[in-house]
């Protein structure tokens, strides 16, 4: 729930809420940040106001009279949801919190007013597994209410300092309720796009047929491209749920993004409970990711087995030699295929002048599968990169990471990059912002997780540097050509 209050709302609650506090100095540590309870209050008060004025109000005109009464009815239903919601928030007695730290759990040296709740400065004295149950337990009973318990680090003036927030479960379990997306327009809203984006693969599929093709050409190209690109988005799928279920994270129904460039440009969602630790914030992304780029190339190999070779035979989409500019995986891939140029300059020595190069179509579905995830992987907001980066390097460093990666976008875009342009848009402005603190920000995650991101950050990099996935033309990089005319 959130409340947009006035500089003068504000003092009225800090003046409302100076009573709670024991001493001067309790009251100094007030953070600006007015609770809940406090601005229901102001909100109650403001209603009541308002329902006075209407009372006061003498007039025989028949249409005032009746819109005044539809006013007072609102304010009135007003009012008694504001009480009601009165009686579930309330702002916890920090003094009476307080007591519940010790020597044996966390050791409280310090606290401010923090919402409804607060954040204990100290120090813990046991693994956060083992102090978590024993305070939970005792601030509930303290609070007389179920609260729940973050344990981060906390910068100031150079100085790391070990800190406990406590908030009601109550408000929490409304923040999430307010923002699900497990709703029947939730639901309707990702079959909608399921269904679109399956419209957009099989339109993009059928962009690398061959002049004349029939019917039958298509369904026997596109059904692997299809299916192909179907299994990676069911592979990684299940493979984010399950690690998500591992972990006690709910997860949104998932929404996929549709493109005519690439058929899909990712799947998106959000969590919907807490996140235990970081480890949680990491593996959740990892497990997609990752199962995406194993799937693609599991599909590019099985391509290979399959036909001898990456180019097709007969059932071959035939892709613009333009899409194999020069970037480090792309680069690999036309050495794998076969060398930059023949003796004829043709590029590629399969190419077809004025059709273009022949593809496997689940070579190439693993092909698109490694852009597009790795589009996905880029460090921004709630991307899945994003959420690495935040678990990585906190959510001071990933924000400016995020900032970074946005800006460089927009550069690319600028240059001539419809695909910069309008990932980056979408990523700033529909998955920016970063998610909420894992309750356990305190635990390091180990070596084998920094490997994890670097592996994938790496794959990131050959996948799209510098031309994201071969979308525009650089001037250091000379485009590949056919003697006698491009595609």
């Amino acid at each position: 729930m959130e409340t947009h209050l006035s500089k003068e709302e504000e003092e009225e609650i800090n003046i409302q809420q100076e009573s709670d506090w024991k001493t001067d100095e309790e009251f100094k540590k007030f953070m600006g940040n007015p609770s809940i309870e406090a601005a229901i209050k102001l909100e109650k008060k403001r209603a009541d106001r308002k329902l006075k004025e209407l009372d006061k109000e003498a007039t025989n005109n028949p249409i005032v009279l009746f819109f005044i009464n539809i006013v007072r009815d609102s304010l009135s239903k007003e009012k008694e949801r504001l009480e009601k919601a009165e009686k579930a928030f309330k702002a916890l007695d920090l003094n009476k919190l307080k007591s519940c730290f010790g020597f044996n759990t966390f050791f409280a040296t310090d606290v401010r007013r923090f919402g409804d709740g607060g954040i204990f400065i100290g120090n813990l004295r046991k693994p956060i597994e083992e102090v978590t149950p024993i305070l939970e337990k005792k601030l509930s009973e303290a609070a007389g209410t179920e609260v729940v318990l973050w344990f981060m680090e906390e910068n100031t003036n150079g100085i790391t300092k070990q800190v406990c927030m406590v908030q009601p479960k109550s408000e929490m379990d409304l923040e999430f309720e307010s923002t699900t997306l497990n709703t029947p327009w939730g639901y309707f809203s990702a079959i909608l796009l399921c269904v679109t984006t399956f419209g957009t693969i099989a339109l993009m599929s059928g962009f690398f047929l061959k002049p004349g093709a029939t019917l039958d050409d298509y369904v026997s190209d596109v059904v692997p491209l299809f299916g192909g690109f179907l299994s990676i988005l069911g592979v990684s799928e299940i493979t984010t749920r399950l690690t998500a279920a591992r972990y006690g994270v709910k997860l949104s129904p998932s929404f996929l993004v549709p493109s005519n460039w690439t058929g899909c440009l990712g799947v998106m969602n959000n969590y919907e409970s807490l996140l235990p630790n970081k480890k949680a914030l990491l593996d959740i992304p990892v497990a997609r990711t990752a199962s995406a780029y194993l799937t693609s190339l599991v599909l590019a190999v099985t391509a290979f087995l399959v036909d001898g070779s990456f180019n097709g035979g007969d059932n071959a989409l035939y892709i613009r030699p333009q899409f194999f500019f020069n970037n480090p995986l792309l680069s690999f891939i036309e050495y794998v295929i076969g060398p930059y140029s023949d003796d004829l300059g043709n590029v590629l020595p399969y190419a077809v002048e004025g059709v273009g190069v022949p593809v496997d179509p689940l070579a190439f579905a693993g092909l698109l599968g490694m852009v597009v995830t790795s589009l996905n992987l880029l460090p921004i907001g709630r991307l899945e990169g994003g959420r690495i980066a935040q678990a990585l390097f906190g959510r001071n460093a990933a924000a400016l990471i995020s900032f970074g990666t946005s800006f460089l976008l927009s550069i690319g875009g600028l240059s001539g990059s419809v695909l910069c342009l309008a990932w980056g848009l979408f990523a700033t402005f529909f998955r920016g912002g970063e998610e909420i603190p894992a309750k356990d920000e305190i635990t390091p995650l180990g070596d084998d997780r920094y490997s994890w991101g670097f592996v994938l950050a790496l794959i990131c990099f050959l996948t799209l540097f510098p031309n994201i996935g071969g979308t525009f033309s650089s001037s250091f990089l000379n485009p590949p050509f056919f003697r006698g005319g491009d595609l």
